[in-house]
């Protein structure tokens, strides 16, 4: 009897052990190895990344590998057209490093000139709302910092996709239909991205020799081909045709910045981010405010952790709303910002019971659903935080291919404004205040690598993913897969969410004046998508996830095959 009655018990432990692992509200398992790990918004960026680490290239040759990829598959989102930046962890120096690549207006772009063209308002399209694209310095720079493997192996994969060809996914065939009309609009963008005239769908097969051209050039010659070589010509011809005002002196002159991350700590965690021109500090002040209230007892997507989230991100937007920009031209107060009393004075101004509808800023100018993230982290414990984005995906960025190149200008110089009183009103080589950020966090022998891309989503979303974390004890797949809100806008109490919280939730907050959007139980385009990268120094585990709001994955890298058995 007892006998029985211990096989009964441990048939009760095991079910239960397995009904735990069927009944999780997680996607999908983080995937984990002794190897490096790389996560992206698509299988086949990933794939190449994996393959990259296997052939002797370190992660951050990876990232550089799956961004060409994602610039091929997703154009619409992304590519050397456009801007970058990435947080890197360096484990033989154990240091950590920033690197700016986002890209400066011409010379010539005032707001004098843009009034003198009509504009009431900073262009979302068009030739003058095309910054330099920084992608390119930023590939380079990274890569002589970093990098293993020579660039034309890290491009190689890219390149014969290019040429090859590849089936159309799911998600992009959908932006694709989406920016139709930008597409016909103009004959060179029509030439590189429709095929016999017609829009891609789900699985025809793609391809985009001019951008492998484009690779080649860069393979070769490096960012000088970019910026004053071949691409470069084709670059200029383009603004000549559009009546644009960038010369060879914005394109040559040019350069990347490497610059220091700034941090906050949260419960235990450090949390980095860039500093401005990008929004990332918005994350870090909305992180300190809500460390004065206690989520973890308020439990998850509860009505008052949701309540006190939405509310510490309207607080920290305002602030990066007045004070970003470019800090070669605004003195912005990063450390002021970043104060721990200062977030405790702005926690006293959330009402606790009620949203608050009437902050005063504007909404800025621009919108940015067109944006890559991923990360990376090598067997050796490497690691890399990694964006990069068109800006706009509806439209393909400024919606103008330089003919030839087969990339689209993107349209980041809308995120300037033409209010006078705004610190980020445009100017001749000034950045413009930038949505994309790259996310980093720690806590002893423990690093993450994380990102959220989407426009404004952003840093609400780095935050929710550090609260996640941090409070709510998920791992990394979880804190991607759990649901999201997202305010797009800064003033008023409207405010996204995703489907599956919960009705009674719902309710609550409708009662509390948040007017609710409500969006699909995982909607990429209101949350956005991210992936993350997990490092253990002391046990040697990496792990990587990615989010299912896209068609990627994380993948690890394959341990080397053994020799191939002779035949006897």
């Amino acid at each position: 009897m007892r006998v029985a009655i211990a096989v009964s018990l441990a048939g009760l432990l095991v079910m239960s052990a397995v009904g735990q692992a069927q009944d999780r509200s997680q996607s999908r398992s983080m995937v984990q190895a002794t190897q490096g790990v790389v996560a992206s918004e698509s299988v086949l960026a990933s794939q190449v990344g994996a393959r990259v680490l296997e052939r002797g290239g370190n992660a951050f040759d990876a990232a550089i590998a799956m961004n060409a990829m994602m610039g091929l598959v997703a154009p619409m989102n992304d590519g050397i057209g456009g801007d970058m930046f990435a947080i890197v962890y360096d484990a033989k120096t154990k240091q950590l490093y920033g690197l700016n690549a986002s890209g400066w207006a011409p010379r010539a772009m005032t707001p004098d000139y843009l009034r003198g063209k009509g504009h009431a308002r900073i262009p979302s399209r068009g030739i003058d709302a095309a910054t330099v694209p920084g992608a390119v310095k930023g590939w380079e720079a990274l890569h002589r910092r970093f990098g293993k493997m020579p660039m034309a192996g890290i491009l190689q994969p890219a390149i014969q996709y290019a040429e090859q060809g590849f089936p159309v996914g799911e998600v992009v065939s959908v932006y694709w239909s989406d920016s139709e009309e930008a597409l016909r609009a103009d004959s060179a963008t029509a030439r590189t991205y429709l095929i016999n005239g017609k829009l891609p769908k789900v699985g025809d097969v793609f391809r985009n020799p001019d951008l492998a051209w484009s690779y080649r050039q860069i393979a070769t010659r490096g960012a000088a081909a970019f910026y004053t070589g071949a691409i470069a010509q084709k670059l200029l011809a383009s603004q000549r045709r559009h009546g644009g005002v960038m010369n060879a002196a914005d394109l040559a002159d040019y350069d990347v910045e490497w610059v220091t991350p700034i941090s906050t700590t949260y419960r235990g965690w450090t949390v980095y981010e860039l500093p401005p021109n990008g929004q990332g500090i918005a994350a870090l002040e909305m992180l300190n405010i809500m460390e004065s209230f206690p989520l973890a007892s308020m439990g998850h997507n509860s009505v008052q952790s949701l309540h006190h989230l939405i509310e510490a991100k309207k607080l920290a937007y305002l602030d990066m709303q007045r004070y970003n920009a470019d800090p070669r031209f605004a003195k912005v107060p990063v450390t002021q910002l970043l104060s721990k009393s200062y977030a405790a004075q702005r926690a006293k101004l959330i009402n606790t019971t009620r949203a608050t509808c009437n902050l005063t800023y504007g909404t800025p100018e621009g919108t940015d659903n067109g944006t890559t993230y991923l990360s990376a982290v090598d067997r050796d414990g490497n690691m890399v935080s990694f964006i990069q984005s068109n800006y706009s995906t509806v439209g393909f960025g400024a919606g103008l291919v330089a003919d030839g190149t087969g990339f689209v200008w993107h349209n980041r110089g809308g995120g300037f404004t033409l209010d006078a009183n705004s610190p980020n009103i445009v100017a001749g080589r000034k950045r413009p205040l930038h949505t994309i950020i790259p996310g980093f966090m720690e806590k002893g022998t423990e690093k993450i690598a994380f990102g959220i891309m989407g426009g404004w989503n952003q840093s609400q979303a780095h935050a929710q993913f550090v609260a996640n974390i941090v409070d709510f004890g998920m791992n990394i797949q979880g804190a991607l897969d759990a649901p999201r809100f997202s305010k797009e806008t800064f003033p008023g109490c409207d405010v996204n969410l995703e489907a599956r919280i919960a009705r009674s939730t719902r309710d609550s907050l409708s009662v509390m004046g948040h007017e609710l959007v409500m969006r699909g139980d995982y909607s990429s385009t209101r949350m956005g998508s991210g992936q993350a990268v997990y490092r253990n120094f002391v046990t040697g585990l990496n792990a990587g996830a990615s989010d299912p709001r896209k068609d990627g994955a994380a993948i690890a890298e394959l341990l080397p095959a053994p020799p191939a058995a002779q035949k006897r």
